[in-house]
């Protein structure tokens, strides 16, 4: 089953986090690779912590195995971005082929943030869709991110759109911790 969740509200990647909490809870493998999320810590990488094979083990939830991997570099062009383009494009092909590598060993496999590294051209939404197109129904596929493509929402089985309606942000606000990151 593939599963898009984009728009430009808030909550795209704390959405997926929650299928992925479900699936730990039933004891399936969940795999999450971030595309752009850069190096800074956020509340999620914190909350994963807590969700380590170890503790895992010796817990009530189930025998669940989660496996995040922030491999993006930050913003791409926006926000004091210094990076050569040509960084980021050599950090989301290698989280792409990580993927590809791990994909079959996962029940619920997390591309946070994808719809953007396609929209960025980071990588070619053909390439996705190559990882995707036979999918099982067993297998859970999320594809985050604003501006999905046309092709990922006509493949997918699920689509749901986060809207923004107000935000903090458009009144000069900066990202708030525990609700941005």
């Amino acid at each position: 089953m593939i599963v898009v969740i984009t728009g430009n509200g808030k909550g795209k990647t704390t959405s997926s986090l929650g299928m992925a909490m479900r699936a730990l809870g039933r004891g399936k493998r969940v795999l999450m690779v971030q595309f752009i999320k850069g190096p800074w810590q956020s509340g999620e990488d914190l909350a994963v912590e807590m969700f380590s094979r170890e503790r895992m083990s010796d817990s009530s939830i189930g025998k669940g195995e989660l496996v995040f991997k922030k491999m993006g570099l930050g913003f791409v062009g926006i926000l004091g971005d210094k990076l050569p383009f040509s960084d980021h494009v050599k950090a989301a092909k290698e989280a792409l082929e990580y993927i590809k590598s791990e994909f079959d060993n996962f029940d619920l496999v997390v591309m946070d943030e994808v719809n953007n590294a396609v929209k960025l051209n980071l990588i070619a939404k053909e390439e996705v869709l190559g990882i995707i197109e036979n999918t099982p129904l067993e297998k859970i596929v999320v594809l985050t991110g604003r501006d999905a493509c046309d092709e990922f929402i006509q493949r997918a089985d699920l689509v749901s759109e986060v809207k923004e309606i107000k935000h903090p942000f458009n009144d000069g606000e900066l990202a708030k911790i525990n609700l941005e990151f």
